[in-house]
């Protein structure tokens, strides 16, 4: 007896379902476990590391193909790629219940983070730890949402903090002199953690005033004070706001 597959039906497993209704019809698409929320916050920029195939179902866990009729109707393109692009953004992950706990606690840790590495106390200059700003999302109830990337909501939850709290998005000022010995070396090392250098000046040492994320600022103060065996200085000099329109993160 031949066992007969319709060609109208893929099978796949270990997969990561994300649905969408449009034009009063369901479309899926089939994607690998965890890729979903890493392609819509940006890490994730290969569409093939994401899609399993990239086929539209009506449904995935049946086989199911989606007719192109039904596609072009509904999308205004039978262009298969992009309507998983649009799918992808604006449709539904379905997770199970334990799987979707596991995934907001993950967000809402990265948000924190996020925020942790972004603002300052402007009362003392210095971060906040991600721990301090994780118990003040809770105090104030914040929800996180599962089709929005970690980014936005960090936004989001700045703007929320700002009532409650001393709490500001800003870059700091730092002054750091650095031995003529390590500079050249130091200096590189530095570069990645430096968001605009803006003046540099060498002498018997180099002096450099710049301006970085107050998340790095405890990583730049043990990477000279170990690589310059403490002859290296660092000094808060003042906090830069973030201006409203520069708040992309």
């Amino acid at each position: 007896m031949s066992i007969f597959t319709p060609t109208n039906q893929i099978r796949l497993t270990n997969v990561a379902v994300v649905r969408m209704k449009k034009g009063g019809k369901r479309f899926e698409i089939a994607c690998y476990k965890n890729k979903v929320m890493s392609w819509r916050s940006g890490v994730e920029k290969d569409l093939d590391e994401v899609l399993q195939t990239h086929s539209v179902f009506v449904n995935v866990s049946k086989g199911q193909v989606a007719k192109r009729d039904d596609l072009s109707k509904a999308f205004g393109t039978d262009d298969l790629t992009e309507i998983c692009k649009q799918i992808l953004a604006k449709g539904e992950l379905q997770v199970s219940d334990k799987e979707r706990q596991s995934q907001l606690e993950t967000m809402f840790r990265d948000i924190a983070t996020i925020v942790a590495e972004k603002c300052v106390n402007p009362e003392t200059k210095r971060p906040y730890t991600v721990s301090l700003i994780e118990r003040a999302m809770k105090d104030i109830h914040y929800s996180v949402k599962a089709n929005k990337s970690t980014k936005q909501q960090a936004l989001e939850v700045i703007r929320q903090l700002k009532e409650t709290m001393e709490i500001q998005r800003a870059h700091m000022r730092l002054r750091l002199v650095l031995p003529a010995k390590e500079a050249k070396k130091l200096k590189e090392k530095l570069k990645p953690l430096l968001q605009v250098v803006e003046s540099e000046d060498f002498d018997e040492e180099l002096e450099m005033v710049c301006l970085v994320d107050p998340g790095c600022f405890r990583e730049i103060d043990e990477l000279i004070r170990c690589e310059t065996k403490g002859r290296g200085s660092l000094e808060v000099l003042n906090l830069k706001d973030v201006e409203e329109g520069d708040e992309k993160l």
